[in-house]
């Protein structure tokens, strides 16, 4: 009996599809603007947490040491930092390589490089560039970095290994882009609540338009003694089906809209790959689309057609 009625509810709903053709197109049009707003707020969450991140990788705290600091000690502190849940990289920078680098840097200055060469020796000691997971966390970094320098002494005449961090002169910039990203991440999460809920109204309204035509059939299917799963079996197939329709559209519409954007504007996105990105989460993507489109669809309905059973 179940299987039979579930049948019928589903044949009845692809038929009043079908049947009220220009309202079930307006209905789908109206929800392929919804999950185009819905999947424009995603990709834009994307292209906001990558232009974040690619903010946060420039930024690092330094650690310079003495020219006399042994090599062994350098590596030993570079271990504890690597060990630290907030740090996510240290990169060491030996005495040789920072003073090709230097060299490379000052290439046009003969006048550096001439005094370089008087001095005869390598002035510049070996340094650490350390990345934090998150710019809130350098604070917790150097506070560690300042109590181990008072253990690291040279082996040469026991002095402090460290020169100098210059996380001080970095403070305001890292407290900035800390604030920033607060405040992006914040903004970013109410825009789509927004979004999502002005989604829900549009569609659950013009599906609640398209139920009202059918208030005649519903008042004739009440008088004839039909049950409330019978009356709104149909209506919420044909949201389900308003659902599908406008998901699979979306997701072939943004496939190709993406793949343009990459290739012939990508360079407007600053090094974002907008299809790439698209694709590395299309199931992630396709999921989320293609069940809000469901949910929205079905969940209108059913809500729409209860006003209908209650009068």
């Amino acid at each position: 009996m179940f299987v039979q009625t579930t049948k019928r509810v589903f044949r009845s709903g692809l038929q009043s599809f079908f049947r009220n053709g220009f309202v079930s197109f307006s209905s789908v049009i109206i929800m392929i603007i919804t999950l185009f707003i819905l999947l424009s707020t995603i990709l834009l969450g994307g292209f906001l947490n990558y232009s974040l991140d690619s903010v946060k990788s420039k930024v690092d705290v330094n650690v310079y040491f003495v020219t006399t600091a042994a090599e062994n000690n350098i590596l030993a502190l570079k271990k504890s930092l690597e060990s630290l849940p907030e740090v996510s990289s240290v990169e060491y920078v030996s005495r040789d390589d920072a003073i090709v680098s230097f060299r490379e840097k000052h290439a046009g200055d003969q006048l550096t490089l001439q005094a370089l060469d008087e001095l005869g020796t390598n002035p510049l000691g070996a340094s650490l560039n350390i990345k934090a997971k998150d710019p809130s966390q350098y604070a917790g970094i150097a506070k560690f970095l300042e109590g181990n320098n008072n253990n690291l002494l040279s082996s040469q005449d026991g002095t402090k290994i460290i020169d100098k961090v210059n996380y001080a002169q970095n403070k305001v910039v890292i407290d900035r882009l800390t604030s920033i990203v607060n405040s992006a991440n914040m903004i970013g999460l109410w825009f789509a609540i927004i979004f999502i809920i002005i989604s829900v109204v549009i569609t659950f309204n013009t599906i609640r338009l398209t139920i009202f035509m059918s208030k005649d059939e519903i008042s004739v299917m009440k008088l004839v003694g039909a049950s409330n799963i019978y009356v709104k079996g149909p209506f919420v197939v044909s949201g389900l089906l308003c659902g599908f329709i406008a998901s699979f559209f979306i997701i072939i519409l943004f496939g190709v809209f993406t793949y343009w954007i990459s290739k012939y504007h990508g360079s407007y996105f600053v090094g974002f790959d907008l299809f790439h990105y698209y694709m590395q989460n299309f199931f992630k993507i396709f999921g989320i689309i293609c069940g809000s489109g469901l949910i929205f669809g079905s969940l209108a309905s059913y809500l729409a057609v209860q006003k209908y059973l209650k009068d």
